[in-house]
């Protein structure tokens, strides 16, 4: 059994609690700019994109704004970047983030039964899939340290 240095603890001890506050922060980040989705997609499907290809326009509309939201939130209180070093980073990660929601929505829509309330569960479906693989690439990825 080896021993592990004193500095090597500390290390360990020092990056798990950086996972854990960014986690809660992107955790607390995400909980609002999915209010904000899910309140632009609630007012789109009520104004009348609700049927077809129509929901996918809704998803659309609510993700680029949630998005946008996210990357300034996300930028600067969670990872602590400066300017949009890592902007490029970003938007290719939500382009494929995009497809995936996008493509997990319609999925979830064509699988549930009809209705308000399975419609909602659908796009927390969509949205929950996305969140965990956004936490994973822009920590391991676009912000790493």
């Amino acid at each position: 059994m080896t021993a592990v240095a004193p500095e090597t603890e500390v290390q360990q001890q020092t990056e798990r609690q950086g996972f854990l506050a960014q986690a809660i922060r992107f955790v607390l980040v995400g909980g609002f700019c999915a209010i904000i989705d899910f309140g632009v997609y609630r007012l789109c499907l009520a104004l009348g994109l609700d049927a077809g290809i129509e929901t996918d326009i809704a998803r659309t509309i609510s993700f680029i704004i949630g998005t946008v939201t996210a990357y300034f939130l996300n930028r600067k209180f969670t990872f602590n970047a400066d300017g949009h070093s890592k902007a490029w980073g970003f938007a290719i990660l939500y382009v494929l983030t995009y497809v995936a929601a996008v493509g997990m929505n319609k999925w979830m829509l064509a699988a549930l039964p009809e209705g308000t309330w399975w419609t909602n569960l659908a796009w927390a479906i969509s949205q929950g899939s996305a969140t965990v693989v956004n936490f994973v690439v822009l920590r391991t990825v676009v912000y790493k340290q």
